[in-house]
């Protein structure tokens, strides 16, 4: 993976920072990963994701299109609904990324099954931890229960909502809690974009 994407941002970074950046992202997913036999995807996944955060916020990558970070705890529900959300309702009008202060293992059963009846496949998805390159790259950044593990930076938006966790909850509380975040993903939607979501 490390030569695709030497390959891909050459110019923009060393080989050295490249593979620096595809051994932490592996090491870094090993630990909470619980698919092992995709582990080397997810990991180049990641650092692709990482070094395009890294690359935006250098201004060595531009990019008219908004920014957004949602981060929870664990990254299994909250945010990956929310990511999930905007990323379909808004398409290429928007760049969004989700993390976790202390990702979990996966993206919760119920999180997939709501938003599988919703026609959104989040089958590739996977929990994240929260970088300092991805906040950097943000515009928007968009807190759910994390407390004070995402840094704080100059020029960004910063929301927090409070939602419930769908990890305690049953079918019929994951889906309550994501026609809640939908309607915030709406909104957030209109203020980023300027008109109605």
């Amino acid at each position: 993976m490390a030569v695709e994407l030497t390959a891909e941002y050459a110019g923009k970074f060393s080989a050295e920072t490249i593979e620096r950046c595809v051994f932490e992202s592996y090491t870094t997913l090993s630990r909470t990963a619980k698919i092992r036999t995709h582990l080397a995807s997810l990991a180049g996944r990641f650092a692709d994701d990482r070094l395009r955060a890294l690359a935006l916020s250098q201004g060595t990558i531009t990019t008219d299109v908004p920014q957004v970070l949602f981060v929870c705890v664990h990254n299994v529900g909250r945010s990956q609904i929310a990511s999930a959300l905007l990323a379909h309702r808004a398409g290429a009008g928007v760049e969004v990324r989700s993390a976790g202060s202390l990702p979990g293992s996966e993206v919760h059963p119920l999180v997939v099954e709501v938003l599988g009846e919703r026609g959104v496949d989040v089958s590739g998805a996977f929990p994240k931890p929260l970088t300092d390159d991805v906040v950097r790259a943000a515009d928007y950044v968009i807190t759910m229960g994390c407390g004070d593990a995402c840094p704080i930076y100059p020029g960004k938006h910063y929301l927090d909502w409070e939602l419930a966790d769908p990890s305690t909850e049953d079918l019929r509380g994951v889906r309550a809690i994501t026609d809640e975040i939908d309607e915030r993903v709406e909104r957030l939607w209109s203020e980023i974009s300027g008109g109605p979501g």
